[in-house]
């Protein structure tokens, strides 16, 4: 099973900034859709943000629209989440994971349609 790798994690203050990197090989990012999840202690895991192969489809959770930024440089592996204006509410772990059949994203976001979760990068912003 493909495992990606999460890095890039920290603390912050509100409205600061932080970059996650998600690595995984190559053959995993080009075909499959890449998504970002995150886990506040004592909640469900939640989609963030998504990106798809072919297509170029790009999703994002309603709470971050405009603030977050998924994206990755074709010459390189990483997908990278670049997160703006950071809110208390933003702090959890954060994961990347594939999808586990689709190269595109479902509109779902659902944590339990992707696959090779890794051991996630902590964020925590403070007030």
């Amino acid at each position: 099973q493909v495992q990606l790798a999460e890095s890039g994690g920290g603390l912050v203050q509100t409205g600061g900034s932080l970059r996650l990197s998600c690595a995984a090989s190559k053959y995993t990012l080009d075909h499959y859709a890449i998504g970002w999840f995150r886990q506040a202690p004592g909640k469900e895991r939640e989609g963030v943000a998504c990106m798809g192969n072919g297509d170029g489809k790009i999703l994002y959770a309603e709470s971050v629209k405009g603030r977050f930024t998924i994206s990755r440089d074709n010459t390189k592996n990483p997908v990278d989440l670049q997160m703006n204006s950071l809110k208390p509410e933003d702090t959890g772990v954060y994961y990347c994971a594939h999808d586990d059949t689709s190269w595109g994203c479902r509109d779902s976001l659902a944590a339990y349609d992707f696959d090779g979760w890794g051991q996630g990068t902590q964020v925590t912003v403070s007030s």
